[in-house]
């Protein structure tokens, strides 16, 4: 679990200082919200392709 911790990034010059996923402008609390929606993994991945699989799971074990 420590490696899919890795993908959490926090940074104050990114989304307000919000834990995001490998420095980019996704927000773990977004990608929880996309699986509470209903969103498989694979219709996340598909809809947004610069999100991984090991993201996903990252943002959950979060």
């Amino acid at each position: 679990m420590n490696n899919l911790l890795e993908r959490i990034t926090i940074d104050t010059n990114i989304y307000h200082g919000k834990a995001c996923i490998r420095h980019m402008r996704w927000p773990v609390e977004v990608v929880i919200d996309l699986i509470a929606s209903g969103m498989s993994f694979d219709n996340i991945i598909n809809d947004h392709a610069e999100l991984e699989k090991e993201d996903i799971q990252a943002a959950l074990s979060y």
